[in-house]
């Protein structure tokens, strides 16, 4: 067994650590002294010389070294990382994966005493306010931290041994959580074969008697079946609701007769329903938990990829009507989010493809760390490739893009904001919208549309002059790799300008454009109808020689 000891700078990871390695006769690994005996250098004078960015890049080989996790229930390795190494994603899978990660939680005031005394100057505490300083870090890594098992830090050295000692004899547990953070939109979970835990623990809070599934026939054979039996042998009472699949889940007749099968199986308002799906079914379902009774809690347990990282965030529900799609709903943020990436692996290749069409249009709003991972590893991802669920590519991307969405929509949970905010998330959506209604919602994927889409608003923003055009050769470049918004579509342009007539970024008669800059996105309501025009033709005609949509 190893063990990881996570937490900030002058949390106590190395006293206790080799306390309990010596208890074990197991071997002492801090990271950061390895890293200064490579180099020759200390870990200031490596900041000195090459940066931040130069240290993580020696910090993330040197996690990378300790190679895979040990098997044997007897603990072998005492692992203690840098209070900064679980902030990269591939990181934090590789020390948390397999093995017991462990928390030192300290209170920021205490941390600054011990750093004011401590010998060893830390360079990301320097300055005229450490206390101030080692706050910022606390927020900023909270989500990291709270992934591992939590350890009162601030207790006496014996004491705090004492309880890493319980967890080391509670063994490893089979999943792996990587990010656990409490926000105003939900609680979010992110892991590997977490559901059952996760969702447990959501039941436990919200004190349900019972677990209440809302679900479609698809997903509850491929996921949710596992996940109510793994609840029902933990002792919880199952009860299930199941729509149809896709979007003809999305009818008022369908919720009618949900709401009425709740009514059946007498569902109390503080009862929690559990959404397992896609986006096609979080959306009724969220709008079922929302209408009935004046609002249930609901928790969301999305099974695609593009659920994951983009319909189940955000408290968005709705249902279809004759004339548009999603034009009835209510914001009901879940009471908790469980991104589970075991979920993701029998996924049909055209499913996870098409979800990078979101996943790219998150990285083009300015996340020049997910677009890196997408220029790397994008192609295995959209494959399914084994290698990139098993290096963490694909929990790195599900993180990064999922928790950029939780940023933006805790800014501005309900679209108020007039520039900037929520309306951002719409890059790509208006001719994406549009290509989806042309198409009647029949053969187009969601993520499909939106690269389409995408590759339109590059098109406008360069004929407007907001998009620069080594800019836009990256994002269509991506694209293309990806094998997105290539090929010909059989649509009528008319139509598809017609259908962005409904689209709900209008305010006062004009229509919002969220269009890609150099490092992010603006918002233009003064681009011309023949530019628009111009640009939904190009992409009708297609961007290359790609596969069929």
């Amino acid at each position: 067994m190893d063990l990881v000891l996570v937490g900030l700078p002058g949390s106590g990871k190395t006293a206790v650590g080799r306390r309990v390695a010596s208890r074990h006769g197991a071997a002492f690994l801090d990271l950061d002294e390895q890293i200064e005996r490579a180099e020759g250098r200390t870990i200031p004078e490596i900041f000195a010389t090459e940066g931040e960015a130069g240290f993580r890049r020696l910090e993330r080989a040197a996690v990378a070294a300790l190679g895979p996790a040990d098997a044997s229930p007897t603990l072998r390795r005492v692992i203690s990382p840098g209070g900064g190494a679980i902030v990269d994603p591939r990181n934090r899978w590789a020390l948390y994966r397999g093995r017991l990660a462990v928390w030192l939680d300290v209170r920021p005031e205490v941390l600054a005493q011990r750093l004011r005394r401590s010998p060893n100057v830390r360079p990301l505490v320097q300055g005229g306010d450490p206390l101030g300083r080692v706050r910022q870090l606390a927020a900023a890594r909270e989500r990291f931290y709270g992934a591992a098992h939590r350890v009162n830090g601030v207790a006496e050295i014996t004491g705090v041994v004492d309880a890493v000692e319980g967890l080391v004899a509670a063994g490893v547990s089979a999943g792996t959580t990587l990010l656990r953070s409490t926000t105003k939109i939900g609680d979010l979970v992110i892991g590997e074969s977490i559901a059952a835990d996760a969702v447990g623990d959501a039941l436990r809070r919200l004190e349900a008697r019972r677990a209440i599934f809302v679900s479609e026939p698809g997903a509850w054979a491929a996921f949710g079946e596992g996940l109510a039996t793994a609840l029902a042998a933990a002792g919880w009472p199952v009860e299930t609701v199941l729509l149809p699949a896709g979007e003809d889940a999305k009818r008022l007749s369908v919720i009618e007769e949900a709401a009425r099968g709740l009514a059946r199986l007498r569902v109390e308002r503080r009862e929690p329903l559990i959404a397992v799906g896609g986006g096609a079914l979080g959306d009724p379902a969220g709008f079922l938990a929302a209408a009935y009774l004046r609002g249930v809690p609901w928790i969301q347990v999305p099974t695609t990829l593009v659920a994951q990282v983009d319909s189940a965030i955000g408290g968005k529900t709705g249902v279809d009507l004759p004339e548009g799609k999603n034009l009835l709903g209510a914001f009901h943020h879940p009471a908790a989010i469980v991104l589970d990436v075991a979920a993701l692996r029998t996924l049909p290749e055209r499913q996870l493809r098409a979800a990078l069409g979101e996943i790219v249009k998150m990285a083009a709003l300015g996340d020049e760390a997910l677009f890196a991972t997408l220029e790397a590893d994008g192609e295995t991802i959209a494959r399914g490739d084994a290698a990139a669920f098993e290096a963490g590519a694909v929990a790195e991307v599900v993180e990064r893009a999922a928790w950029a969405k939780v940023e933006v929509v805790s800014a501005d949970e309900r679209e108020h904001a007039s520039a900037g905010g929520r309306i951002t998330l719409n890059l790509g959506h208006t001719i994406g919208h549009a290509l989806e209604a042309a198409d009647g919602y029949a053969t187009l994927l969601h993520g499909e549309a939106v690269a389409y889409g995408t590759r339109a608003a590059v098109r406008i923003g360069e004929a407007v002059g907001v998009t620069p055009p080594e800019r836009a050769r990256r994002i269509d470049g991506l694209l293309d790799r990806l094998d997105l918004g290539r090929a010909p579509l059989p649509y009528p342009v008319d139509a598809v300008l017609e259908a962005t007539g409904t689209d709900k970024k209008h305010s006062g008669g004009r229509l919002r454009w969220v269009l890609p800059t150099g490092d992010g996105v603006t918002i233009r309501d003064d681009v011309p109808a023949e530019v628009v025009r111009e640009a939904a033709a190009a992409v009708l005609a297609g961007a290359g020689t790609g596969s069929p949509a």
